[in-house]
């Protein structure tokens, strides 16, 4: 079992490291909706904020919104490390954990922005990664009445950086010339969905019973 944990241990902070490592270095190099080529025209590095959850969906505007996502992936990364553990103590495969483990690295990488951020880097209510309407919060912004999002502890944002510029063909029915894959992600979200791709398709094998 000590052995087993180790390794997952030993994944989930390689992940967290490679993910907050690429997100201090986009804060650092990049202008905000700046973008760079990574691999052609049709994967790029562009940086991005977002209040929300994985790939940038969001979840609401106010206080409680943002504390409310914040509580629940403090919760689902207590509740998923005990899980890990617990089925190790059972004997379960050591795929089945580095999936979970997957799992938890890419909540705690995303969990570690919300919660440290907003300290690490100065916060400018006028910054456009910073606008939020519907947040109540108002200031004068370059002249205008300007919506900025709450700030503090388990507040900020999450970066953001990878995205896939590839669209399908046009002779495709209702989806043609539509990007394929929208949204803009981070190594923590590649992280969450690799983990629940694994179990999903090798379920039967976790899962025998």
């Amino acid at each position: 079992m000590k052995k087993k944990l180790l390794i997952v241990g030993g994944i989930v902070l390689l992940i967290l490291f490679l993910d907050q490592l690429l997100k201090i270095y986009t804060k650092n190099n990049f202008i905000y909706g700046e973008s760079s080529p990574l691999l052609g025209e049709w994967f790029v590095m562009e940086y991005i904020e977002n209040p929300g959850m994985a790939f940038g969906t969001t979840f609401g505007s106010k206080y409680w919104h943002k504390l409310a996502l914040s509580l629940f992936r403090v919760f689902a990364i207590c509740g998923i490390s005990y899980y890990c553990f617990d089925q190790a103590r059972k004997g379960m495969k050591l795929e089945f954990l580095i999936a979970v483990g997957l799992v938890l690295a890419g909540a705690t990488g995303n969990l570690i922005d919300s919660a440290f951020y907003d300290f690490i880097y100065e916060f400018d209510p006028c910054a456009p990664v910073n606008r939020m309407e519907g947040s109540g919060l108002h200031t004068k912004c370059y002249g205008i009445n300007w919506e900025y999002r709450n700030s503090g502890f388990l507040m900020g944002n999450v970066v953001d950086m990878f995205r896939f510029q590839a669209t399908w063909p046009s002779w495709v029915p209702m989806i043609g010339e539509k990007e394929i894959f929208p949204a803009i992600w981070n190594v923590a979200d590649a992280s969450i969905t690799c983990g629940v791709a694994m179990i999903f398709i090798r379920q039967k094998a976790y899962f025998k019973k």
